[in-house]
């Protein structure tokens, strides 16, 4: 069971040597972009469910 456990471990540390990492400043720009359409999104959700909560409060107010 340890020999299976060591040999995935094992080729888990090869795979990862083929992997292409991103450089420092690929990593930032993606990042940025990822966090920029979060909160663009953030934002346009807002924005409908205060837009609808509204139209319900008066729809059911009046």
């Amino acid at each position: 069971m340890f020999a299976k456990i060591k040999h995935f471990f094992e080729e888990s540390r090869q795979e990862l040597r083929h992997v292409n990492w991103p450089t420092r400043r690929e990593a930032i720009r993606l990042t940025s972009i990822v966090i920029g359409i979060s909160v663009g999104l953030a934002l346009f959700l807002g924005f409908f469910d205060y837009f609808f909560t509204e139209a319900i409060k008066s729809i059911i107010i009046h």
